[in-house]
């Protein structure tokens, strides 16, 4: 009896039905969950405009907010960045974005980041409070592409989707590294009709010319490097006791060019070939150079040069510079090492033996600014021309704002940065010319004005002239030197020249 109940009431086709659709939905609905679970993207943003891309755990992107990207040494100054854009006026303001690798790993650089954010952020406030309430008002975005630039190209998509309302932006500066990602990234914005100015970058072939415009658009406030090398070599060297040290690995643009510019200045003046090693893919790592610098050491000392010049980056200047120390080429006269702005970065790096920096070895580099070179000192003037002390004294009025403590200024960055900025504003007001706000393309097209003693910018690092082309004329070089304890000791304004300019600096024809 119980049997047929069972088969008539429990396994009818109806039941059955009832039973499969009861049995799905029990196991159906956390089935379902789950899959939904596993099918929702991560969330891998960071903040407003910044995410973590995928296989990375570096925060890309552009953020005006305050940001700091996860690096907690930049908490202070991004804050700050953070606050001032806070307080200005939709429709009152254009936005500059400051391009640069937040989050690189490497030590000299992180340092150079903070320094550079801090000139910047310098600037802004001074343009913001003391410049006579001129518009419009600047409000800055940090770009952050990245360990080696390796995010670039999302970075400059973003910041060329920032030109319209509310952001406006109307300039992009930092650019910072003579590398390829740079190049491509200056040649990406710049073909968007963005203007961009370059801080540090030296490189010949990140610069427009007669010959070749490939950066409509792009200005520079740094001396190239055939600047720098010319500066270094108008100085008392014998070139018939020099050799030249360079490096193999090509498309560095910062190398390539310092190489071939130091081939240039001392062209059938020295006797030896170079000395050549190569560098590894990423010139941050150490790799095995060292050993190769042993050798080349040597070299030097059999030589008898009394002048090396440096072509290659600052992780290989420090390993060449700690073996030469080492190998000392006893009784004989000094050596003096001569080489580009790459050499700021050796002051603060942990790993130079500065017992190397005795008497017999001597360390200087074209340094792109320094604090004592507008300073008058025993036996030393300051030149008439080409900067002043005032110029550096609103710098230092400026810089006080940018952190609790003392800023570094010693490495020059700071100050670059500061007038990089400046030079970007000077423009984008100019262009402006008593509108709210400049026409996107009209900004990068007043660089062939900036010239002449009432145009020109008057830089904390010296003066700013543009030629017709976007790059600086005759801009101070200051010639630096390394201390055996560090410290990066200023000797004197050397000018590509030869002299400095005159009141008006303007760019002779040549043709």
């Amino acid at each position: 009896m119980a049997s047929r109940l069972r088969n008539r009431y429990l396994f009818t086709p109806r039941q059955k039905i009832l039973a499969a659709l009861v049995a799905l939905l029990l196991v159906g609905v956390p089935l379902g969950w789950g899959i939904k679970k596993w099918t929702t993207p991560e969330d891998r943003s960071c903040e407003q405009g910044v995410a973590r891309p995928q296989g990375s755990d570096e925060c890309i992107g552009v953020n005006g907010t305050g940001h700091d990207f996860g690096v907690a040494e930049l908490a202070e100054i991004t804050g700050l960045i953070g606050r001032e854009n806070a307080t200005l006026k939709d429709g009152k303001y254009v936005t500059v974005g400051i391009l640069l690798p937040l989050t690189s790993t490497d030590p000299s650089m992180r340092t150079k980041v903070l320094h550079e954010l801090q000139g910047a952020y310098a600037r802004q406030y001074w343009e913001n409070h003391e410049a006579n309430d001129r518009t419009p008002k600047i409000r800055l975005a940090l770009a952050n592409t990245g360990k080696n630039n390796a995010h670039w190209q999302s970075v400059v998509e973003q910041l060329k989707n920032m030109t319209g309302a509310p952001d406006r932006l109307r300039a992009v500066s930092g650019v910072a590294t003579s590398s390829p990602e740079i190049r491509d990234s200056v040649a990406a914005l710049t073909q968007a009709r963005i203007a961009v100015v370059g801080t540090t970058i030296t490189a010949d072939d990140i610069a427009n010319s007669a010959e070749h415009n490939n950066f409509p658009g792009l200005a520079r406030v740094s001396p190239t490097n055939s600047d720098e090398a010319k500066a270094l070599a108008l100085r008392k060297v014998d070139a018939s006791k020099a050799l030249i040290v360079e490096d193999l690995r090509t498309g560095d643009h910062y190398t390539d060019t310092l190489k071939a510019a130091f081939a240039s200045a001392l062209k059938g003046r020295t006797p030896y070939e170079p000395a050549v090693f190569t560098s590894p893919a990423d010139p941050t790592e150490e790799g095995t150079t060292s050993n190769i610098f042993n050798k080349i050491a040597s070299r030097v000392c059999e030589t008898q040069s009394q002048t090396v010049f440096f072509a290659g980056r600052h992780t290989q200047l420090r390993q060449f510079i700690n073996e030469l120390g080492e190998r000392g080429c006893a009784a004989r006269s000094s050596v003096t090492v001569l080489t580009g702005d790459e050499g700021s970065y050796l002051g603060a790096d942990p790993k130079l033996n500065r017992k190397a920096l005795d008497a017999r070895l001597t360390v200087r580099y074209a340094a792109l600014a320094h604090p004592d070179a507008w300073r008058a000192a025993a036996n030393r003037a300051v030149p008439k021309t080409g900067g002043s002390e005032a110029d550096y004294d609103t710098f230092l009025e400026a810089i006080a704002h940018a952190s609790k403590k003392p800023v570094p200024l010693a490495d020059g960055q700071a100050i670059i940065s500061y007038d990089a900025l400046a030079t970007a504003v000077h423009a984008i007001r100019e262009a402006a010319q008593g509108k709210p706000y400049p026409e996107l393309a009209d900004v990068g097209q007043q660089w062939p004005q900036v010239t002449g003693a009432l145009q020109r910018v008057n830089g904390a690092s010296g003066w700013i002239c543009l030629d017709n082309y976007g790059n600086p004329f005759n801009k101070a070089v200051p010639i630096v030197e390394l201390t055996s304890q560090g410290t990066q000791r200023f000797v004197s304004i050397a000018w590509p020249e030869g002299a400095p300019p005159t009141q008006n600096c303007l760019k002779p024809n040549r043709t």
